[in-house]
């Protein structure tokens, strides 16, 4: 197995050495394993523990990649009821370790896309790319961040984008091309965009980023303006699940949560706690997002069979950045 996806497991080991043993519940307590970006009002906990009777735990264990990770390392002593953040890169390799009791429900989507600071290209006269085959370019040299696709998501999702984009003869090629070109793997989307991006509020040192579609609608200025914008060709849509772990020992109460975050209440939040697009249609979006938070123009990757490539494209990924 590659170097960097046995760092990654071995990560997964050390917290949970750290984090000792399964987080004591009850009947009347639910934990939910989520990813480090999951957000949710105190007003919708309120909301859940009112109508539903439980208390609600959320636990955090890194970007979406780790945490399904360790829900395998785990399952034969659950950490938690109910998980949300499992996406479509990762549903097949739940699904295939069994960590999951039942039907998964999808609760969001997003364009996996990349951003960059518009007002660094402005200040250094470089016209903005336009397309992701440009990034291997001189003009672009040192400028782009993107996630491991063995930790994270969003890297996985991207890792895809370039399977189908330049195929499976063609897609080492790019990323040869993109390494000798300067290109920065972060561990996880929260690294990349908050630390390492120019545009957000880590002011880091690149000012291209991994990142989604309507990540520019909450880097609106003073002015009115956006101070990022996305890449919106060849983007890859990504949609979490939620579901019941299984061997929970709350397995009622994981599944009250399931339906609680399918409600209106729940879903009519999601744009503004989690920047993405939720599963139920036809609910208003924020006002920015018209404007700066669009749909990709085109997708890429439907198609793929992620699980059946996988561990291959990992693998081959990983040798070239090991």
């Amino acid at each position: 197995m590659q170097k960097l996806f046995k760092a990654a497991v071995v990560a997964v080991i050390s917290s949970l050495a750290l984090a000792g043993c399964s987080p004591v519940t009850d009947s009347k307590t639910v934990v939910l394993v989520t990813h480090d970006s999951f957000a949710i009002s105190d007003e919708l906990i309120h909301k859940f523990e009112s109508e539903s009777g439980y208390q609600l735990k959320v636990v955090k264990v890194g970007d979406a990649g780790a945490m399904t990770n360790k829900l395998i390392l785990t399952k034969d002593q659950p950490i938690g009821d109910a998980v949300f953040g499992i996406d479509n890169t990762l549903i097949g390799l739940a699904k295939e370790n069994n960590i999951v009791e039942g039907d998964v429900q999808p609760i969001d989507f997003g364009d996996v896309c990349m951003n960059y600071d518009k007002d660094w290209f402005a200040a250094k006269g470089i016209p903005v790319p336009s397309d992701i085959s440009q990034l291997t370019d001189s003009n672009y040299k040192n400028l782009t961040v993107v996630e491991n696709p063995a930790s994270s998501s969003t890297g996985m999702a991207f890792l895809a984008t370039t399977v189908a984009k330049f195929g499976e003869n063609g897609y080492l090629t790019y990323w040869t091309r993109l390494k000798a070109n300067g290109v920065k793997v972060a561990a996880g989307w929260e690294d990349a965009y908050f630390t390492d991006f120019s545009g957000s509020s880590g002011h880091g040192p690149y000012p291209i980023v991994l990142s989604y579609s309507s990540s520019p609608a909450y880097e609106v200025r003073d002015n009115g303006e956006s101070q990022t914008a996305s890449i919106l060709n060849d983007c890859y849509r990504q949609t979490e699940y939620a579901g019941v772990l299984a061997g929970a020992k709350n397995s009622k109460g994981a599944a009250a949560l399931v339906k609680f975050m399918l409600s209106q209440d729940f879903q009519k939040a999601l744009p503004e706690s989690m920047y993405v697009y939720p599963m139920t249609r036809g609910l208003d979006l924020p006002i920015d997002w018209e404007k700066f938070a669009p749909a990709a123009t085109t997708l890429v990757g439907e198609q793929l069979d992620v699980q059946a490539g996988r561990k291959g494209w990992i693998t081959a990924w990983s040798k070239l950045f090991e």
